[in-house]
């Protein structure tokens, strides 16, 4: 069971347990294949810039068990002849926790700049010795996913990695969203496709080590049964203004509970909701 404590325990860690891996790989595909560059989306995205930085300390019950950082790099990489976000991101396990349960976690993404959509994403996980590795290749132009070893998978339009789907919910408009309302998103993961469905609860007053900050209530839909109890045992409060970071994350699972609570951020589009 521990070895799925930092992977599938909370949607809010899939973005959180980032950084880097040098990825070369060059896409089999160009603008040329059954689709063209005017059929993708444009979405509006007000939320994240180049040079954005967000740290989070983990705790696994009272002990504190790593940071994580997630970054988007100054780097303006072309795939597929489209603009993109290169974003970054590490886990690292610390004190006690790294004693017992080593973790080294590098996921990477790189996001269309006008369409938020992924072209590629690699994920190295290393976790008390459980190893995960992968390269998924997406086509948009195709509908395809390449996932290495001669294997492709159909995929649907506006489909999202475990990471780009943090970056895509950010440019959601929620300033009309009322308790209750529910915002989906499709994520392909680990050869399959995940609807990713996040019920707003309500407007909320956090506090943290860094200051109180006006913040959006969720509780992202988790599947009960391997690691948590019930469907609503995810908690994640967002600011409640146009960046839309995480500023704490809590999660109930079935061996424990873990939190995660933004320590720093920096490079944001936007001023923060932090009440002075």
């Amino acid at each position: 069971m521990k070895k799925f404590i930092l992977i599938d325990s909370c949607a809010l860690l899939i973005m959180i347990a980032c950084f880097s891996f040098k990825a070369e790989k060059k896409l089999p595909f160009n603008s040329q294949n059954d689709l063209s560059a005017k059929d993708l989306p444009v979405v509006k995205n007000e939320a994240f810039k180049r040079g954005e930085v967000l740290t989070f300390r983990l705790h696994y019950g009272i002990i504190e068990a790593g940071i994580a950082t997630l970054g988007i790099t100054e780097e303006e990489k072309e795939l597929a002849g489209r603009k993109t976000y290169h974003v970054v991101g590490l886990g690292v396990s610390q004190g006690a926790f790294d004693f017992f349960y080593k973790v080294r976690d590098r996921y990477e993404t790189y996001i269309d700049e006008q369409s938020m959509i992924p072209w590629m994403f690699v994920r190295r996980v290393n976790e008390g010795g459980y190893k995960i590795e992968q390269n998924y290749t997406f086509n948009h132009y195709t509908k395809k996913v390449d996932v290495g070893g001669g294997e492709t998978f159909p995929i649907e339009p506006n489909i999202q990695d475990m990471v780009s789907a943090f970056y895509n919910a950010r440019t959601l408009d929620l300033s009309n969203a009322k308790p209750g309302d529910m915002f989906a998103i499709n994520c392909f993961m680990d050869k399959e496709v995940w609807p990713l469905k996040i019920k707003f609860i309500n407007k909320e007053t956090v506090t943290t080590d860094l200051g109180t900050f006006r913040c959006l209530r969720f509780h992202p839909i988790v599947q009960k049964g391997r690691v948590f109890k019930h469907e609503e045992d995810l908690n994640v409060w967002i600011t409640d203004d146009k960046n839309h970071i995480v500023i704490k994350g809590e999660a109930d699972v079935l061996v424990g509970a873990i939190k995660a609570e933004l320590t720093s951020y920096s490079g944001l589009a936007n001023p923060v909701s932090k009440v002075e």
